[in-house]
């Protein structure tokens, strides 16, 4: 009975075994991963201060259009007769578009002539007779004047493209109406539109409008067009700007010097605009810079582990990096606060994610 109340000695043995691999194996599976990289051995995360070259940009979604287009539009109302174009048909400058009926106009003209014709006759009478000839000649200058208006009324049934261009749309149709009143005001009978130059224009919010001025580059990306991606530079930034409330927009025009095969107006589009670039800089990832109000503040931890606030000064923001223009140097690590959400990369272990060695993208 002895022998089952004390275990032997192999067996306290064992159960001590047992009970620190079981703490072991619980250790693992709690830690946190993160303390096996780009962080210290007490847990504290550091990032490094490097050289590089800071980039801020902003961006937003934005639309490919003509950068030259024209609406045509009948000079003389009436039935439409003939429609000569279809949409994506090119044509060249003074091409016929369309007709309407002219009978109403030639009409028109003739009485017109016939009235000049009168109108001239009576002033001759007048000075053969030696008469006054001011009323005459007045009638004479009524007439012509209704002869020139009859015959542009002729020519305004015909229908020809002001620039030599593409047809992107046909708003009438035929036995119709030549007005196209009730549709888009800014819409002709045709609207044409040159496919060989295109831009994009974009909507931009309004703080980061203030930052955008014809010159900079922008980079274009299409949504629709796998892998298209191309460069361009701001061309205007509207004066004024659009939407009501809590939504303020500014419209911003890219230059398109080289768009990508399938490039066609109406595809969307996201425009990223270079708002500032400083190389050769001082650059920190932006969770180890500390806020407050408008101070700015590091913690730098030294070869001791020995921390040390410091306050910076900051040049250029870029989403991922700022540019410190005192109070840090190159090299030394800088500890990110605990309530930041940010990672360190483990592929260089300097702190700064993926696309912040070159100042990373926009942000404010």
């Amino acid at each position: 009975m002895k022998a089952f109340r004390r275990p032997s000695t192999a067996v306290n043995a064992l159960l001590a075994l047992l009970i620190v691999g079981a703490g072991l194996w619980g250790w693992t599976l709690l830690r946190d991963p993160s303390e096996s990289s780009g962080a210290s051995a007490s847990g504290i995360r550091t990032v490094t201060a490097t050289q590089g070259t800071v980039t801020r940009t902003v961006s937003a979604d934005g639309a490919v259009v003509s950068a030259a287009t024209a609406t045509a539009t009948f000079g003389t109302s009436g039935t439409v007769t003939e429609i000569g174009v279809k949409v994506g048909q090119e044509v060249a400058a003074g091409a016929l578009l369309a007709r309407v009926d002219d009978a109403d106009a030639k009409r028109d003209l003739a009485l017109a002539g016939a009235n000049l014709t009168a109108a001239k006759e009576a002033l001759a009478r007048a000075e053969n007779a030696g008469t006054d000839t001011g009323i005459a000649s007045h009638a004479v200058t009524e007439a012509e004047l209704a002869v020139d208006e009859a015959e542009a009324a002729v020519a305004g049934t015909r229908l020809t493209a002001p620039m030599a261009a593409t047809v992107v749309a046909v708003n009438g149709t035929l036995g119709g109406s030549s007005s196209v009143t009730g549709r888009d005001k800014a819409a002709g009978f045709v609207d044409l539109a040159d496919l060989t130059k295109l831009q994009i224009t974009a909507a931009f919010s309004e703080s980061d409008a203030t930052e955008l001025k014809a010159g900079q580059s922008a980079t274009i990306v299409w949504n629709a067009l796998q892998n298209a991606e191309t460069t361009g530079e701001v061309v205007a930034v509207d004066p004024t700007a659009t939407g009501e409330g809590d939504v303020v927009t500014y419209g911003v025009t890219v230059s398109l010097p080289n768009p990508p095969e399938g490039a066609k107006p109406g595809q969307t589009v996201t425009v990223s605009v270079v708002t500032g670039s400083v190389e050769n800089a001082v650059m920190v990832n932006s969770a180890a810079v500390v806020a407050t109000g408008n101070r700015r503040s590091v913690t730098v931890l030294d070869s001791a582990g020995r921390q040390e606030t410091r306050q910076v000064q900051v040049g250029l923001e870029g989403e991922d990096a700022y540019q410190i223009t005192s109070g840090l140097t190159s090299g030394e690590r800088v500890v990110v606060p605990t309530t930041s959400t940010a990672t360190t990369d483990t592929r260089d272990g300097s702190g700064v994610p993926p696309g912040a060695a070159s100042g990373g993208t926009g942000g404010r």
